[in-house]
C-alpha cells in the first residue's frame, strides 16, 4: 500500500482568519499618547533612578545626566551637546550647569574630552559617560540580589501555608 498525501486546496472556507488584538499600540504610547513618543525617547537604566542617592548624585545632577542620555544613543559616539542647550532645557544659567558637570567629573562620573573644530578653534565638549557606566556595573550584583530577595519574599507571602518553604 503506497502512503499518499492529501492536499487540500486553499480557499477561503480553508482559512481561519487570525484576529489582531484590539489595542497594538506600545505600552509606552498607550502611557504618553503616539503624539508625545513621535517626539522621541530616551532609555536609562532603572538602576540610575534606585542608586542616585548611592551615586551621590543631586536632582541637578541626575537631571544633566538624563539630558546627556537623551543625546547619547551609540556606545561609539559620546554626546556633545553645548552648555547652553543644557542651560536652556534646564533653565539655569550655563554657568550652573558647568558647576555641576565639574561635581560630576570629580566624583568620577562623567569625564569632559574636549572637541576641536580646524579653523574654529574649542567647540563643545564631548562627554564620557564611562565612569557612571562603571560604578552602576559595580552596583548591580548587589541591587540584583536584594530584588530577588524580595522576589523571593513576595513569592512566599503569595503561597498558601502549607505551599510554603521552611525557613
Amino acid at each position: 500500500m503506497t502512503n499518499t498525501i492529501k492536499i487540500t486546496p486553499i480557499t477561503p472556507a480553508t482559512v481561519v482568519a487570525i484576529k489582531p488584538k484590539a489595542d497594538t499600540r506600545k505600552a509606552s504610547e498607550k502611557k504618553y499618547g503616539k503624539p508625545v513618543m513621535d517626539l522621541g525617547f530616551c532609555i536609562v537604566p532603572s538602576l540610575l533612578m534606585q542608586a542616585q542617592a548611592r551615586l551621590g548624585i543631586n536632582p541637578v545632577q541626575f537631571n544633566i545626566i538624563m539630558h546627556l542620555a537623551d543625546i547619547w544613543w551609540d556606545a561609539a559616539h559620546r554626546p556633545w551637546p553645548k552648555k547652553q542647550l543644557l542651560a536652556e532645557r534646564m533653565g539655569m544659567s550655563e554657568r550652573q550647569v558647568q558647576r555641576q558637570i565639574a561635581e560630576l567629573e570629580a566624583a568620577s562620573l562623567v569625564q569632559r574630552v574636549e572637541r576641536t573644530r580646524p579653523g574654529r578653534g574649542k567647540t563643545s565638549n564631548e562627554y564620557d559617560l564611562s565612569g557612571l557606566v562603571k560604578k552602576l556595573q559595580a552596583l548591580e550584583p548587589e541591587f540584583a540580589e536584594v530584588k530577588q530577595e524580595n522576589q523571593k519574599r513576595r513569592k512566599a507571602v503569595s503561597l498558601p501555608k502549607h505551599r510554603r518553604a521552611s525557613a
